[in-house]
């Protein structure tokens, strides 16, 4: 019987996290104002640093905790490495206080976040905030509960855990999607939205529990597997409450059609919130999919898998062709992370073929597109005028004439969404596709590679307006960025190439850490 001891030992990484959540809310109550920003900072990034290095310390790990609820194995540990890694920059960009020029030519530091949140858009208790120059530090402690929830997310082995991780990784984050300094209204639009559609995903998640509960008599996964194991026929109550959790499921990651959050939020949230939300949260939510299809419903897989097939290909046509559509960048990005969904999909259908390959190949295209897209959003959250961001694609002309080395690592970035041989991206597609085309999905693998070379086209395009587009009146400043928002786009640069051009260790540091408990 394991210890309580080894549990805590166990459990160290999201204890860590959700340990300085807490003193993150010690610090707004005691903290003067002055010194909260750095504090807070500084006590994020020491509290994810230790949390790797727990995550380190486990590595090779099989085992589970709090009675059978957490499992410690390989993608648990390669998921939190992925989510703690990426949540680092990301921690750095919530903290970005840019140089913003104003109409007399002079400079101020202004952030991505709104003085005082409970005032009203436009009001004369927002402008006297803004010029007293009052920071909006509680992002920081939700920030560090929601990584929490994210890292206990996919290590969850049962459906109840799973949902307190899934309520404590959203309800943060619907708050922090309403704090944008600019267009406050369609930053609070899009929060309420975000709440609105999570807790009908919710809903619908609990539901599914209850269906599986009520089919197993248990909500632990490997109970469940064996109950489908055992019931040759009489499967109804399973195939409800399946159909019900990957509802849940895929409003999270954003498929179609349970898609419609996410351009809406992604603009209208602060852009270091979008980072936040389009990397670790995808990452978390695809492991969550990972254990629930490959351990709790093997038995299921002619059920589901046919379903699964119908959503990515959905979600691949309809993310790229749309994203061509749009005339802002953020937007654009949104519907390419919709895109990436199905791409991502398809590798999750690649469950119980080829040995692990599915789990391997989608474990290495999350953390891949992790740190692509927190670099894209770093660089999106540069461009500014003297009001703050800005997104509006025209404003993105001659930017790269203007500023050709910022331009030059967006351009890379968008690449490698494309897919475009030497950088990560095309090595996690190259994964995914080979995944899924051993598993008996050629169809998904030419209908992916289709809409690949459907979106290289807005990516491109992007790239044009930067480069061979003359600036104008209009035309954004990049401003610029801090030693910390440096850092984390030199990561993102740095990981985006070398996974491109040397991907071979961490695809077999991937398969090593394919094999669920």
């Amino acid at each position: 019987m394991t210890t309580p001891e080894v549990q805590y030992g166990l459990l160290a990484p999201m204890l860590i996290v959700f340990s300085v959540a807490v003193l993150g809310v010690l610090v707004e109550a005691f903290v003067p104002l002055r010194a909260r920003r750095i504090t807070h900072v500084g006590l994020a990034l020491a509290g994810l640093v230790a949390a790797l290095a727990a995550i380190l310390g486990l590595a090779g790990t099989e085992a589970s905790a709090m009675s059978g609820a957490v499992a410690i194995d390989g993608p648990t540990l390669f998921l939190q490495g992925t989510i703690v890694l990426v949540s680092i920059p990301a921690i750095a960009l919530l903290a970005e206080r840019t140089v913003a020029v104003t109409g007399a030519g002079a400079e101020r530091r202004i952030d991505s976040f709104t003085p005082q949140a409970s005032t009203t858009p436009g009001s004369v208790a927002e402008k006297e905030a803004i010029d007293a120059g009052v920071a909006q530090t509680e992002v920081f402690p939700l920030a560090m509960f929601a990584i929490g929830g994210m890292l206990l997310f996919p290590a969850a082995t049962d459906l109840l855990t799973m949902f307190v991780a899934l309520e404590v990784l959203s309800l943060p984050l619907y708050l922090l999607c309403g704090l944008a300094r600019r267009r406050r209204l369609l930053s609070q639009e899009a929060a309420l939205k975000y709440f609105l559609l999570g807790a009908f995903s919710s809903a619908f998640f609990l539901f599914g529990v209850a269906f599986l509960y009520g089919y197993a008599g248990t909500v632990r996964l490997d109970g469940i597997a064996d109950a489908i194991a055992v019931d040759g026929q009489g499967r109804s109550l399973a195939l409800i409450g399946t159909a019900l959790l990957a509802v849940g499921l895929l409003f999270k990651v954003g498929a179609v059609p349970f898609h419609s959050w996410i351009p809406d939020v992604y603009q209208g949230a602060p852009t270091p919130v979008t980072a936040l939300m389009a990397t670790v949260t995808k990452v978390a939510a695809f492991g969550a999919i990972l254990r629930i299809f490959g351990v709790a419903l093997p038995g299921l897989e002619s059920s589901w898998r046919p379903m699964l097939w119908v959503v990515a290909i959905a979600t691949m046509v309809l993310g790229s062709v749309v994203a061509v559509t749009q005339t802002d960048v953020k937007r654009m990005l949104a519907y390419s992370s919709v895109a990436h969904t199905g791409f991502i999909l398809t590798g999750v259908t690649a469950l119980g073929d080829v040995g692990d390959s599915g789990v391997s190949a989608t474990m290495f295209y999350l953390l891949a597109y992790a740190f692509s897209t927190l670099g894209g959003f770093a660089i999106i959250g540069l461009a500014r005028d003297e009001r703050g961001e800005v997104s509006d694609l025209e404003r993105w002309a001659g930017i790269g004439r203007r500023s050709p080395l910022v331009a030059a690592v967006f351009g890379l970035f968008l690449l490698s969404f494309a897919g475009i041989p030497l950088t990560s991206g095309f090595i996690g597609k190259f994964a995914v596709f080979s995944a899924a085309s051993g598993a008996g999905g050629a169809a998904l693998v030419v209908v992916g590679v289709v809409c690949s070379a459907i979106a290289a086209f807005f990516y491109v395009r992007v790239i044009v307006l930067m480069f061979f587009t003359d600036p104008g009146e209009r035309t954004a400043t990049i401003v610029r960025p801090t030693a910390s928002v440096s850092c984390a786009i030199g990561v993102s640069v740095v990981v985006t190439v070398a996974l491109g051009v040397f991907p071979q260790p961490v695809l077999d540091l991937a398969a090593r850490a394919g094999n669920f408990l």
